[in-house]
């Protein structure tokens, strides 16, 4: 089942869309592909192999974008539903949609969609960028596909309300 959530009563306002793979169309998963392979293989560098690992398969996966009236995806990530920790990984905002808060606003949804702790292999750049969405950092930095990342983790709060940072971070992408 697809899920929609809409920005902004302006039909031309971009809307944040939610559904696993199975449920996708498959004109928006090749947009979605296409601009994750924009930014992690063309743009930083990430070999191909590595950025389509199959994951997006899974059952329990969910993919997460920014939709605008045409159909183009602004900005995507994906939400792995791994028990009993999740994870967010491949975000991914269009170059010329950067700076707008997009990418912001799917982690918060796919946050507000969680019902535990999620954890992300953050860039290290973006280190604060999620430490502002509430996110701390659980370990050393390492190297993965030749990028330096650190390990973070967002935990509930006690009171059950999603705590999906309402810091003022930019987006970063």
């Amino acid at each position: 089942m697809l899920h929609d959530r809409t920005v902004s009563n302006a039909d031309t306002r971009p809307r944040i869309r939610r559904a696993p793979l199975r449920a996708t169309d498959p004109a928006t998963v090749y947009r979605i592909m296409r601009l994750r392979t924009a930014v992690f293989v063309h743009e930083q560098g990430i070999v191909e192999e590595e950025e389509l690992d199959g994951r997006d398969l899974d059952p329990t996966t969910t993919l997460y974008w920014y939709e605008n009236s045409d159909g183009a995806v602004l900005a995507t990530l994906r939400l792995l539903g791994d028990e009993p920790i999740a994870h967010i990984g491949r975000v991914a905002t269009a170059t010329d949609a950067r700076g707008r808060g997009l990418a912001r606003e799917l982690v918060r949804a796919a946050l507000a969609d969680s019902s535990g702790p999620v954890e992300i292999s953050a860039q290290a750049h973006l280190e604060n960028w999620y430490t502002a969405l509430g996110f701390v950092t659980t370990g050393p930095g390492y190297l993965e596909a030749g990028i330096a990342h650190v390990p973070m983790r967002w935990t509930p709060p006690a009171n059950g309300a999603p705590d999906t940072g309402e810091g003022t971070a930019a987006d970063s992408r």
